[in-house]
C-alpha cells in the first residue's frame, strides 16, 4: 500500500475505498478550527487576568481570528480548486499550526491578536479545503450523508471547544488551548497525505484576482465595522470600514456580472433554493453563535461553573446537533428539503423563546431543553442548506463553494455576537443601574460594574473584601466606639456586596431574557422569508445552475477532479 494517496478520485473505475476515513480526516480539520474560537469563550478569563488585557484588547484577541478567516476565504477557495485543493488543507493545517505554536509562547495582548490572526488565515485554507474535498471524494448518492456528518462536526466543536479547554484550565495555563492543536493539526496533515485523494479542477481558466481582492476587502471592512462599531462605538473606525465596505462590495458586484469569469458568479443569487440556502446559514449562525456568547457566560458567572462544568453543561447541545442530523438524512429526501430546513428554523427561534422565561432565579435545568431543540434544530436546518450550496457549483468550483457557504456562516456569526452581544451589553448595563440603586456604590464602581458581568462580580467581590479589611480593623481596635463605628461600617459594606452580587445576576439574568427576544425575532423573520425563498419539492428553482428538485441536485465533483 502507497504511504502518500496520490491517485484522484477520478480515475478510478469506482468509488474511492477509504472514502469515509478521508471524511474523517476532514472533519478533525474543521473541528480544531471551530474549537478555536469557541474554546476561548472559557480561557478569556484566565488569559485577562494573566496579559492584563483591556476589554478592547481581549475582544480583538477574539476576532482577530475572525477578520482573515472570513475575508480570505472566497479567494483561497478559489485558489485552491486551480491548483489543489488538499494542497491548500495541508498548507492551511500548517499555518494555523504555526499560529497556535506563537499564540502559546507570546506574552502581550499584540502577540496574541497577530497569532490568532495567523491562525484566521490558516482556517481561511482549511474551511473551504474540507467541503470541496468532500464534494470531489464522495459520490453524489452518498454526498448528502457526507455533509450531515461534517455538519454534526461543526455542532459538536461548538460545545466541544469549552470543554476541551475546561479540562485543559484544570492544570495548565491559558496557552495550552493554543497548544492543543498543534498535534491534532499534525496528525490531519498525515491523514491528508495518507487518505485524502489530491483534487483539483479539470479545466480552470486564470483566476479572476481582481474579484478576489474585492471580495476580500468588502467581507474584511465589513466583518471589521460588524466587530468595531456595536463594541467600541460608531467612531471614524466604523463608518469609514461601512463606506469601504459598501464601496467595494459595490464595485465586487459590477466587476463579477461583466467578468467573463468571475470568482464568483453572483447571478447565483437569483437561484432561490441558493439564495434561501444562505440565508438560512448566516441566520442560523446568527442565532447560535449570538446564544452561545450569552449562555457561556451565565453558566460560568452567574450560576458559577467553572469552565469544565460549563464545556459539560453545553454537551446536551452537541448530542442533539447528531441526532438533528441523523433525522435530516431520512426526512430530506421524503419531505424535501423546504419543509425540513423551515422546521429547524422554528425550532431554532422556539429554543431563543423559551430562553425569554430566565430571571435571576434560573438554574441549568431551565438551559437544558433550549439547548437540546436549538441542537436539533442546528442539525435539521444546515445539512440540507449546505449540500444545496455546493450542488450549485460545478467541479471546477468546489472549493468557492465550500468558501460561500462557509462565509455565510461566519457573517452570521460575527452579526450574532455583534448584534446580540450589543444588546445583552446595553440591557444588563441598564438593568443594573435599577438594580444597584440602592446600593449607595460610588458613581465610578458603578460604571466599573456596568461594563460586564464579570467586571460587576469583581466590584462587589472589592467591596466584599474592603468590608472584611474593616471588620478585621475593628477587631484590632482598643476604642470600643472606634470599633463599635468600624463594626457597622464593615457590616454596612458586606450589605452592599451581598447587594450588589445579586443585583449582577439579576441584571445578567434579565439581559438573557431580553436579548433572546430580541435573537427570537430576527430568526422568526428569517424563518419566513426562507421559506418563502425556498422552492417547493419537486419544482424546478429558476437561476443559473439551478437543480431539478429538492433531492436531486447537479452532481458537484463527479464531472472530474484531476490530479493536484
Amino acid at each position: 500500500m502507497r504511504l502518500v494517496m496520490n491517485e484522484p478520485v477520478a480515475t478510478m473505475d469506482r468509488p474511492y475505498t477509504r472514502r469515509w476515513s478521508a471524511l474523517l480526516v476532514l472533519c478533525l480539520s474543521l473541528l480544531i478550527i471551530v474549537m478555536a474560537n469557541t474554546a476561548l469563550t472559557v480561557a478569556a478569563p484566565d488569559m485577562t487576568q494573566d496579559l492584563g488585557l483591556s476589554s478592547a484588547d481581549l475582544q480583538w484577541v477574539i476576532d482577530g481570528y475572525t477578520v482573515p478567516y472570513a475575508a480570505l476565504m472566497l479567494l483561497l477557495g478559489a485558489i485552491g480548486d486551480k491548483y489543489s485543493r488538499r494542497g491548500a488543507l495541508i498548507l492551511g493545517l500548517v499555518v494555523f499550526g504555526g499560529g497556535a505554536v506563537a499564540g502559546s509562547l507570546v506574552d502581550s495582548s499584540t502577540g496574541v491578536i497577530a497569532a490568532r490572526a495567523v491562525m484566521g488565515v490558516g482556517a481561511a485554507m482549511i474551511m473551504p479545503a474540507t467541503l470541496s474535498l468532500l464534494a470531489a471524494t464522495f459520490p453524489r448518492a452518498e454526498r448528502a450523508k457526507a455533509i450531515v456528518l461534517w455538519t454534526a462536526t461543526a455542532g459538536l466543536a461548538i460545545a466541544a471547544g469549552p470543554l476541551v479547554a475546561g479540562a485543559l484550565l484544570r492544570n495548565h495555563g491559558w496557552s495550552s488551548t493554543f497548544l492543543i492543536n498543534v498535534p491534532v493539526a499534525a496528525v490531519a496533515i498525515v491523514g491528508a497525505l495518507v487518505l485524502v485523494p489530491p483534487s483539483k479542477a479539470d479545466h480552470h481558466s486564470r483566476i479572476d484576482y481582481v474579484g478576489g481582492l474585492l471580495s476580500v476587502i468588502w467581507v474584511g471592512a465589513l466583518v471589521y465595522m460588524i466587530i468595531e462599531g456595536p463594541h467600541f462605538g460608531w467612531g471614524a473606525k466604523a463608518v469609514t470600514a461601512a463606506v469601504v465596505a459598501g464601496v467595494a462590495l459595490v464595485a465586487f458586484i459590477g466587476w463579477e456580472l461583466r467578468h467573463p469569469r468571475p470568482v464568483l458568479d453572483v447571478r447565483r443569487f437569483t437561484n432561490r433554493r441558493f439564495a434561501g440556502s444562505n440565508l438560512a446559514v448566516a441566520l442560523f449562525f446568527l442565532a447560535v453563535f449570538g446564544a452561545f456568547y450569552y449562555l457561556t457566560q451565565h453558566l460560568q458567572f452567574v450560576l458559577g461553573y467553572d469552565a469544565l462544568e460549563t464545556g459539560v453543561r453545553m454537551l446536551p447541545l452537541a448530542a442533539a446537533v447528531f441526532v438533528g442530523s441523523a433525522l435530516t438524512g431520512y426526512l430530506t429526501p421524503r419531505i424535501g428539503m423546504k419543509i425540513t430546513v423551515t422546521a429547524g428554523m422554528v425550532g431554532g427561534t422556539a429554543a431563543l423563546a423559551l430562553l425569554t422565561r430566565v430571571d435571576a432565579a434560573s438554574t441549568y435545568g431551565d438551559f437544558v431543553l433550549p439547548l437540546v431543540i436549538l441542537g436539533l434544530a442546528i442539525g435539521l436546518a444546515l445539512s440540507p442548506c449546505t449540500d444545496a450550496i455546493m450542488g450549485a457549483f460545478p467541479e471546477s468550483e468546489l472549493g468557492v463553494g465550500g468558501a460561500v457557504n462557509d462565509t455565510s456562516l461566519e457573517l452570521g456569526g460575527s452579526l450574532g455576537i455583534a448584534i446580540l452581544g450589543s444588546v445583552l451589553a446595553g440591557s444588563y448595563s441598564s438593568h443594573l443601574s435599577d438594580a444597584a440603586s440602592g446600593t449607595k456604590l460610588p458613581g465610578n464602581a458603578l460604571a466599573t460594574a456596568q461594563d460586564s458581568v464579570g467586571a460587576g462580580y469583581v466590584v462587589a467581590q472589592r467591596i466584599g473584601e474592603q468590608a472584611h479589611k474593616l471588620a478585621e480593623r475593628a477587631a484590632g481596635a482598643t476604642d470600643p466606639q472606634q470599633a463599635a463605628q468600624l463594626k457597622a461600617q464593615a457590616a454596612q459594606l458586606a450589605d452592599g456586596a451581598r447587594q450588589m452580587t445579586r443585583a449582577v445576576g439579576s441584571s445578567f439574568a434579565d439581559a438573557v431574557a431580553h436579548t433572546s427576544v430580541v435573537g427570537a425575532v430576527i430568526l422568526g423573520v428569517g424563518t419566513v422569508l426562507v421559506a418563502v425563498l425556498l422552492p417547493r419539492k419537486g419544482k424546478a428553482a429558476a437561476g443559473p445552475g439551478a437543480p431539478e428538485d429538492d433531492t436531486e441536485q447537479r452532481p458537484a465533483g463527479e464531472l472530474a477532479a484531476n490530479k493536484g
